[in-house]
């Protein structure tokens, strides 16, 4: 995996080209000399995060033959106060979506993902208390 960062030259603007040519903006508060013009870098590897275990959750549950048709994941997370100021806590909800969704079964897709699957959360798990719940819709 390759990812190249570069400053835009203005403020605290940077440019961020993945190895799959996909082109990102992360931008300081203007506090910090930004202009606000993208999401800060931690908001972004928490973004991230949730990304990773939400495509693992419906992998799974898509894998087994059952009917999800909708996952989305909120996080909260709280930072230590001083540098480097890692994440000490992350919290997801999932909202899974499907038809006859078993609550054992979902519940068992998303202990995969972060205990197995996801990188992103078994990385941040070495500083962050990482705690998850979830709902299930029917669809």
């Amino acid at each position: 995996m390759e990812c190249r960062v570069r400053w835009s030259g203005e403020g605290m603007s940077f440019i961020a080209e993945t190895g799959s040519n996909h082109a990102l903006v992360m931008d300081g508060a203007p506090e910090a000399g930004g202009r606000n013009l993208g999401p800060r870098p931690m908001e972004m590897l928490l973004a991230g995060t949730g990304g990773c275990t939400a495509f693992d959750v419906v992998l799974i549950l898509q894998k087994g033959r059952h009917a999800v048709t909708g996952c989305e994941v909120s996080l909260s997370a709280d930072r230590a106060e001083t540098d480097p100021k890692v994440f000490t806590r992350i919290h997801f909800h999932f909202r899974v979506s499907g038809k006859g969704l078993r609550r054992e079964i979902v519940a068992r897709a998303i202990e995969l993902s972060h205990s197995k699957y996801c990188s992103a959360s078994v990385m941040l798990g070495a500083t962050a208390a990482i705690t998850h719940d979830f709902e299930i819709v029917e669809a």
